[in-house]
């Protein structure tokens, strides 16, 4: 896939765009194979295919099979495409709080999965509180499910963005974007890669911070909100949509829940709701620091979480088409420079 076993030490590797593939009858056929092939082996005809998500990164869709059941077949560009293998193991590993997977195809980034019914999303408020204080709290204990996996993980193709290597990785792709030619959208611009350097002494202070808790990296969904997790009837959460995600420092994984809700509610800081949101999720790791620790350490996580949607976009940008690109390119040197912007939490 062209990764190492943490972080790129160059920009992904550029590639043709898949969505042109995906839009085409060859592909329709070549989907329509391998469901068959992998429904047949539990004795299910696929009666009905039809796409529901063409997307530059992801194309996903829906197998009606004779058994009645309603199948999701997805495939991830290239960069992404451990998403298929990263759900073999997390399915084995913490079965309960991720979605069972019934076949992948790691080489080509596929997998299959059962209808789980309405995401979270559909069934709650927007301003529900309490249920994005369960999502939190869940997907940190799938993290502490996870708890001395980091190595299956890492073989699966996850990139680990280690909390130590913050400053080297900003430095790094600092240099990289703004040395890009001009023209090219995923370019940073000379005024944001000098203010991102002069941030380099601050962002060190945030890895102290974080490297003090002692915390192993652990698995950060990294696009983390109601949309990407079921809950069963009986009151369990089981996540998906694993494409963005990244091995980091486990706080981090706050980053874009409460992100959601600052700009849901228009929240300061300061709101007393993110801070509920927040509390549920550091809760889970109060056994090994103390709560008054981690809220104190949280803001310096929530800055490095911008690090790990950098990385995802830049492993999207690569397989993007011209027009793609053009609507989609500058978003991994956006959410670099966004580490100027103020914490969510303070």
């Amino acid at each position: 896939m062209g990764t190492d076993l943490h972080w790129y030490s160059a920009l992904p590797a550029s590639g043709p765009g898949p969505s042109v593939h995906w839009a085409s009858t060859a592909f329709e056929a070549e989907l329509r194979d391998w469901v068959s092939e992998v429904l047949g082996r539990l004795g299910v005809d696929v009666v009905a295919l039809e796409q529901v998500h063409l997307r530059p990164w992801s194309t996903v869709w829906r197998a009606r099979g004779s058994d009645g059941v309603d199948y999701w077949a997805k495939q991830n560009c290239e960069h992404q495409k451990f998403e298929a293998r990263l759900l073999q193991v997390l399915d084995e590993l913490s079965p309960d709080r991720v979605i069972p997977v019934v076949g992948i195809d790691a080489d080509r980034g596929l997998h299959l999965v059962p209808d789980q019914g309405r995401v979270l999303a559909e069934t709650i408020a927007p301003d529900d509180v309490d249920a994005w204080c369960r999502v939190v709290a869940h997907a940190m204990s799938l993290q502490r499910d996870l708890a001395g996996a980091a190595d299956r993980l890492v073989a699966a193709g996850i990139t680990t963005m280690r909390t130590a290597e913050a400053a080297d990785y900003v430095a790094v792709r600092t240099e990289q974007l703004n040395g890009l030619p001009d023209g090219d959208p995923r370019r940073l611009s000379d005024d944001d890669a000098s203010a991102l350097k002069a941030l380099g002494p601050t962002v060190m202070e945030w890895v102290e911070r974080l490297v003090v808790l002692g915390l192993p990296e652990a698995l950060v969904h990294n696009d983390l909100h109601a949309n990407n997790v079921f809950a069963t009837p009986d009151g369990r959460l089981r996540f998906f949509d694993f494409g963005d995600a990244v091995l980091a420092h486990p706080l981090s994984a706050l980053m874009i829940p409460l992100n959601v809700l600052a700009h849901r509610f228009e929240a300061p800081s300061d709101d007393a709701r993110l801070r509920k949101v927040a509390d549920a999720g550091l809760e889970v790791w109060d056994d090994l620091v103390s709560v008054a620790e981690l809220r104190s350490a949280l803001p310096a996580a929530l800055q490095l979480g911008r690090l790990g949607r950098a990385e995802s976009w830049l492993r999207v940008c690569a397989t993007l088409t011209d027009e793609e690109l053009a609507e989609y390119g500058d978003a991994g040197a956006w959410w670099l420079g966004s580490l100027r912007m103020q914490p969510i939490l303070a």
